[in-house]
């Protein structure tokens, strides 16, 4: 029998998990197949007895469900437990719903092994939102020191505040002017997703050394990526941390760590053209 997994969110029409774990379901010859799954909040018990009862094996959880999914959910192990935050979700031997976190290896992995002397950096991570716990982690887990946070609403930075004591609180208010002081800033809000909406001002004022990352891949390019990547600002988008958060789930599911090649790159890039 076909083995079902998939990923909720919403907006959730522009993922790109479908294609990559598929491509990986049919390369290592698994009789599995991963959709999208259209989810009302209330609808969350009900999805977490789809896996209980063996109807779905795995999913993902995107925005905005990564925190609103914990309740429900049996234990929380590793990086899911320190943030809060589940991305992934697998029943484990013994019938218990365990979620996971493959964010904070996903940004790791990508971008911030690249970077040179990094615990001397200072970062500005910018949103409070679901992805947000796995950034921060991933710079506090890289040996990052000097870490800020802003956000359009306050209460969500006092709420990780509590999380990560060491966090400074930008007002967003002031965010633009605060550019300036960082070595590696990190979006991790929704703004510049396709179709929706983008910061209402340029990153004008920022190091010519700046390190600048951006959690969206759709599209590859946001406003501010091509802003900063025409003044030589060394830019990423989301598209390798998505990569390799998924090959983390991957693993998680079906204990094979898939290989993320060439034709794959090609195949997810052709689909955000």
């Amino acid at each position: 029998m076909t083995k079902k997994y998939g990923i909720i969110g919403n907006p959730i029409k522009h993922s790109l998990s479908p294609i990559l774990h598929n491509y990986w379901f049919k390369k290592y010859k698994i009789d599995a197949n991963y959709s999208i799954i259209e989810t009302e909040n209330s609808e969350l018990p009900n999805l977490i007895n789809r896996i209980k009862n063996k109807d779905l094996i795995g999913i993902n959880i995107t925005l905005p469900y990564k925190q609103k999914i914990v309740p429900h959910i049996d234990v929380l192990i590793n990086d899911a437990e320190i943030t809060s935050s589940v991305n992934t979700i697998f029943l484990d031997d013994k019938g218990t719903i365990v979620g996971e976190n493959t964010d904070v290896y996903g940004l790791q992995a990508a971008y911030l092994k690249e970077v040179d002397d990094i615990s001397r950096k200072s970062a500005l991570v910018i949103g409070a939102g679901g992805v947000s716990p796995s950034v921060i982690l991933s710079l506090e887990k890289c040996g990052v020191k000097n870490i800020s946070l802003a956000n359009r609403t306050e209460d969500k930075c006092i709420f990780l505040k509590k999380k990560f004591k060491y966090l400074n609180i930008i007002n967003w208010a002031n965010l633009k002017n605060e550019l300036k002081n960082y070595d590696i800033i990190i979006n991790a809000t929704s703004l510049g997703l396709k179709n929706g909406q983008d910061f209402n001002f340029n990153f004008d004022q920022v190091k010519n050394s700046l390190i600048y990352i951006d959690t969206i891949y759709n599209p590859l390019e946001t406003k501010t990526f091509k802003y900063l990547k025409e003044r030589n600002i060394r830019v990423f988008n989301g598209l390798e941390m998505f990569i390799y958060q998924g090959q983390k789930a991957f693993y998680l599911w079906t204990k094979i760590n898939p290989e993320i090649d060439q034709k794959l790159i090609e195949l997810l890039l052709s689909k955000l053209k």
